[in-house]
């Protein structure tokens, strides 16, 4: 059985210790200013750390590229909506309230992770250069997309989000340091790649210390008089339910099989195309949204990135054991 993720356990730390120690005052505005430091300098780093030629390769499948961003950026923010419309239509005073519906939303415009939909690939016996670029262009893409996808899907339940705005605030506080990073790639990419475990050490620290920023200010708010144990099992349905649906379409004949794609590029598909980004979703919904809703806003996503890795490993061990199995294919060029 997949055990919980050292990294979302140090995240359910910083929750725990937002709802006893909240940060308050002066403390709490620095930390936030503490907080754009480090996420410029989370994707400064990944500007730096990928290689100009993968960005390239990325795009000569545009076939298996583009199904992955419509998944991504179409199939979830349409589902995200539909199901918002049923249950607030059919069920109007069942479930959450429109903050955890928010989140719901922003989830469903996220992009797709990077390291576990390779190496659940991996595991499967899928195509791994796809599935490499796969995500590489969901990341890239999601820069722009996200923020412009959020603010058009949360209009759509009178969140008052400009997508203009939001496009603005990531550009200057995530494009820009990538792209920097990238032009200083030559000279401060063999640094990256020679210190790769302090690097993911100081990503995945800046994203604990925003949640622990965000939930500071969520509990000074009163988030966990606003949410109670009942509306995190009625998210971890829905988050189930949207996997479960998006798993089931993608490797369906309308999406995987139906464009002709060999068996270890549907798998490439099915797991970068159904996939949220933890790392990229935290520190983008700090940059879109006021700092007393991150901490509500990341609660979904938080719980579909332990849903997404549970089930998905299980799957790719299934598919790890089929029988006569041929050699991965190569991406179309």
């Amino acid at each position: 059985m997949k055990r919980l993720d050292p990294f979302l356990m140090a995240l359910i730390c910083a929750i725990v210790l937002a709802s006893v120690l909240p940060c308050r005052g002066e403390m709490q505005h620095i930390l936030q200013q503490v907080v754009t430091v480090l996420i410029t300098l989370m994707f400064f780093f990944q500007g730096a750390k990928l290689e100009r030629h993968a960005i390239i390769e990325s795009v000569r499948d545009w076939r298996l590229q583009g199904t992955v961003l419509l998944c991504t950026f179409a199939l979830f923010p349409l589902l995200g909506i539909g199901l918002h419309l049923l249950f607030r239509n059919l069920f109007p005073n069942a479930l959450f309230g429109e903050d955890l519906w928010a989140g719901i939303l922003f989830l469903c415009c996220l992009p797709s992770t990077v390291q576990s939909s390779i190496a659940l690939t991996s595991i499967a016996r899928g195509n791994v250069p796809a599935a490499i670029c796969a995500a590489t262009v969901s990341n890239i893409a999601g820069i722009a997309l996200t923020p412009l996808l959020t603010g058009i899907v949360l209009g759509h339940v009178g969140a008052g989000h400009s997508p203009l705005e939001s496009v603005l605030d990531v550009a200057k506080e995530l494009l820009l340091p990538f792209i920097l990073g990238q032009i200083l790639q030559k000279w401060i990419g063999p640094i990256v790649k020679r210190h790769k475990f302090l690097i993911s050490f100081t990503d995945r620290g800046s994203i604990v210390v925003v949640v622990y920023t965000a939930f500071s200010s969520a509990v000074v708010e009163g988030i966990w008089h606003r949410v109670s144990p009942l509306h995190l099992l009625e998210v971890a349905l829905l988050d189930s339910l949207m996997l479960a649906l998006v798993l089931v379409l993608v490797a369906s004949h309308f999406m995987g099989k139906g464009m002709n794609q060999s068996t270890e590029n549907s798998i490439a598909l099915q797991f970068c195309g159904s996939k949220k980004s933890l790392a990229s979703g935290v520190p983008m919904a700090s940059v879109i949204f006021p700092s007393a809703s991150v901490g509500i806003i990341v609660l979904p996503l938080m719980i579909y990135h332990q849903i997404q890795l549970f089930t998905c490993t299980l799957l790719a061990r299934h598919y790890g054991k089929r029988i006569g199995l041929e050699a991965p294919s190569k991406p179309h060029s």
